[in-house]
């Protein structure tokens, strides 16, 4: 692989997010504690992250870490672990855009109604986020 000559950053390791973390990140000191903890957590091998993981497992390690919530939990099993199976019932848009396509909003009614597309709920929590922004146009009718 061919060196990219203009590219001058690279984006920092998992031991610089743990150990200086706290002087660069903005945003509420929970957070930031959080998001340091988990990075010292990879760093030092106490947590990986691999799309060979178990979903489920990784979802356990995730909640039992300070400051993880089932959101972050399964966000990072649906994006970075790569879980074809996660639906975020609680997310604002999710829910948003469920609405706009006659979906139940409720998390339990769209947890229920989500159940007929698993194992691929995770495409399904994308395609309503699309839905928020997407324009609702009828289809035409084929001739």
């Amino acid at each position: 692989i061919e060196p990219i000559e203009t590219a001058d950053r690279l984006f920092p390791t998992m031991r610089a997010i743990a150990d200086h973390g706290a002087e660069v990140l903005r945003g509420p000191a929970a957070r930031i504690r959080a998001i340091t903890g988990a990075a010292r957590a990879l760093a030092d091998g106490e947590l990986e992250l691999t799309t060979g993981d178990d979903g489920a497992a990784q979802r356990e390690a995730l909640l039992a870490m300070p400051g993880i919530g089932p959101w972050t939990a399964d966000y990072v099993r649906m994006r970075v672990i790569g879980d074809p199976d996660v639906l975020l019932p609680g997310d604002v848009a999710v829910r948003t855009g469920a609405a706009r396509l006659g979906i139940p909003a409720d998390p339990a009614g769209l947890t229920a109604w989500a159940d007929r597309v698993a194992p691929w709920r995770s495409y399904l929590t994308a395609h309503l986020w699309r839905a928020v922004s997407a324009p609702l146009t009828p289809r035409k009718a084929s001739s």
